[in-house]
């Protein structure tokens, strides 16, 4: 709860918190005998699986895991984007001249944690976690207010405060919400 807290005042006030982004790129150039086989590679409408023997190659020559992600064909190009928390990357083959190039973009820890609390490009795991502790998180407010209701008795202030803490917020939201 901690981390979602904090991430929700980042959240509120990315634009007073810099940020210089620090973009890395690597070059190289496809072999003859793979931009053959791209070149007659079937390509689907839209986005397929990047081939194996593309994913292979830039693993081996570019230290890049792009085994996983869609290859988007534009002949005689083709386009992997490869988004991340905290940034973005991708990578182009150009089959005519054999140029491969691949950039990414690092926009800091801050965009990083921002982007995990939302749960951009961040995986199916971490959306499930999301999701869990969400439901735990509504499991955690349910009980409280059955707490409430137990111990309000001896309380006098605590339906006052309960009752301010559903009607500030809709306040706030009626009057300064545009």
């Amino acid at each position: 709860m901690l981390f979602f807290a904090i991430t929700g005042i980042t959240l509120n006030h990315a634009s007073e918190i810099p940020a210089t982004p620090k973009v890395s790129t690597k070059n190289a150039e496809l072999p003859e005998k793979l931009r053959n086989q791209l070149a007659e590679f079937e390509k689907a409408e839209g986005s397929a699986p990047v081939p194996v023997a593309l994913a292979t190659w830039v693993e081996t020559t570019m230290d890049l895991d792009i085994a996983r992600a869609q290859a988007e064909w534009n002949d005689p190009e083709l386009y992997v984007s490869l988004p991340r928390p905290g940034g973005d990357a991708w990578l182009t083959a150009d089959l005519e001249t054999g140029a491969v190039k691949y950039e990414r973009t690092d926009r800091g820890w801050i965009a990083y944690l921002n982007d995990l609390h939302k749960g951009r490009n961040s995986g199916r795991a971490w959306q499930w976690f999301l999701d869990v502790f969400a439901v735990a998180c509504v499991v955690f407010t349910i009980t409280g207010l059955f707490l409430l209701q137990l111990h309000a008795g001896n309380r006098p202030t605590t339906w006052p405060m309960v009752g301010l803490g559903v009607v500030v917020p809709v306040l706030l939201a009626l009057l300064f919400i545009h």
